[in-house]
């Protein structure tokens, strides 16, 4: 496919500008997630009573 005097490197500027745009949602939505940030989760016993009639 031929492309026309400067649209291709403006289309190819939209794409890698989206491309990065994706992936800091997405490597933000895992370090927020806690998958990329290291940080041991804790397990928390809880026991719940109701008292008796």
């Amino acid at each position: 496919m031929a492309e026309d005097n400067g649209s291709g490197a403006a289309s190819n500027f939209v794409w890698a500008f989206a491309l990065i745009v994706i992936v800091a949602i997405v490597m933000g939505a895992l370090y927020y997630g806690g998958f990329l940030s290291g940080k041991q989760k804790k397990e928390l016993d809880v026991n719940v009573t109701v008292p008796t009639r």
